[in-house]
């Protein structure tokens, strides 16, 4: 499953009154600048722009209001849910979320320490993200920022899910057969050979992936033996219904070429 986590945070002091209790102002126009930084950088490096998720920007804003109330920042405060959870409740999906939070004099000031520190710019540079959502707020000159980097997953039907790999696996020549019932039935089984109702097949293969774009290396090697020619794609709930990730449980079935009958 690619479910990951990661988080950093940043205080710069130089300079800053921290105001705890104090009257708290949205700053969306410096959440704009960090997205545009961010974007001009990755874009430097050859990676691709991130889009701006609203359900993302949720999930940083509530937490970005904790961390201007308390004053020292943390990415996660008692009473709190984790970074997973409080992104999955604001609407987010996804297999893969990071956090970036700071509190410096400006939004400038933030990114170019960001940039100068292994972890953040790790972060902010991850290849595989493709969506964020910013929020800064400003407590009596102190600017406090949370930026909430994911790698986006599309809400799929069962349907859908099947789909999608039945497209991967016709691009490489393999032929789908009328056999859903049994590959849905293989799918939430974990027994090698679950009870089949039609044809069996000769691999039965099961994975956990919250990306449906590229099939398994694993599988690949059954798809690329020569011995199958035939496949059949079912979709079930994923173990544990993946947490707060996007994750989908995928069997195919495998299937040798079809016999020719005799004349």
């Amino acid at each position: 499953m690619n479910a990951h986590i990661a988080r950093f945070a940043l205080l710069l002091a130089a300079g800053l009154t921290l105001g705890a209790g104090a009257l708290a102002q949205s700053h969306p126009e410096d959440a704009e600048r960090l997205l545009q930084m961010a974007n001009h950088t990755r874009a430097a490096q050859g990676l691709k722009t991130l889009a701006w998720d609203p359900a993302l920007a949720r999930a940083a804003y509530d937490h970005c209001q904790r961390m201007a109330a308390a004053g020292p920042i943390s990415h996660q405060y008692a009473g709190e849910a984790e970074l997973s959870e409080r992104a999955s409740h604001a609407g987010a999906h996804f297999g893969l979320i990071e956090e970036n939070v700071a509190v410096g004099a400006s939004a400038e000031r933030i990114h170019t320490a960001w940039m100068h520190s292994q972890g953040h710019r790790e972060n902010l540079l991850n290849p595989r993200i493709d969506r964020v959502g910013i929020a800064v707020i400003e407590v009596r000159g102190a600017i406090y920022a949370a930026a909430d980097y994911s790698e986006g997953v599309l809400l799929l039907s069962r349907e859908e899910a099947e789909a999608a790999i039945a497209s991967l696996l016709s691009a490489r020549g393999y032929q789908l057969i009328d056999q859903l019932e049994d590959a849905r039935a293989a799918c939430e089984h974990d027994q090698a050979r679950p009870l089949l109702k039609g044809e069996r097949p000769g691999v039965i293969f099961r994975w956990e992936d919250a990306c449906l774009k590229h099939l398994p290396v694993e599988l690949a090697k059954y798809l690329d033996s020569g011995s199958y020619q035939r496949a059949a794609v079912g979709n079930c709930p994923a173990d544990g219904a993946g947490g707060p990730f996007t994750v989908y449980r995928i069997a195919v079935l495998l299937y040798p070429p079809a016999q020719t009958p005799r004349i």
